[in-house]
């Protein structure tokens, strides 16, 4: 099976509160979905932000919808104490979403 990047495959939508994202990871097509199960594992999304986690890599939760084809990743401490604590230029979680989307699956 030949790798492409995973936006090809699926879209994310983001969410935060207080340092925590959550990175939902959405197949556009439904046939696509198992694919992102085994490509997007605990352990790969958290190989992947683990600059931003540092020592809260092994928190990273994975929960999977089926009915709506989506993954959606729970990230612990990786907004650094939140939008108001932050001196992060983003410390929001959306540029995370884009940035989980160039993974190759």
């Amino acid at each position: 099976m030949s790798t492409t990047k995973l936006r090809e495959l699926a879209h994310s939508r983001t969410g935060d509160k207080g340092d925590t994202s959550n990175i939902s990871v959405i197949a556009f097509r439904p046939e696509d979905y198992p694919r992102l199960l085994v490509a997007l594992t605990v352990e790969r999304v958290a190989a992947h932000f683990a600059e931003l986690l540092g020592g809260d890599a092994a928190r990273v939760r994975r929960f999977e919808l089926p009915n709506v084809h989506a993954l959606n990743f729970v990230l612990p401490g990786i907004l650094k104490g939140g939008v108001t604590r932050s001196l992060a230029l983003d410390a929001h979680g959306k540029a995370l979403g884009a940035a989980l989307l160039d993974i190759e699956v």
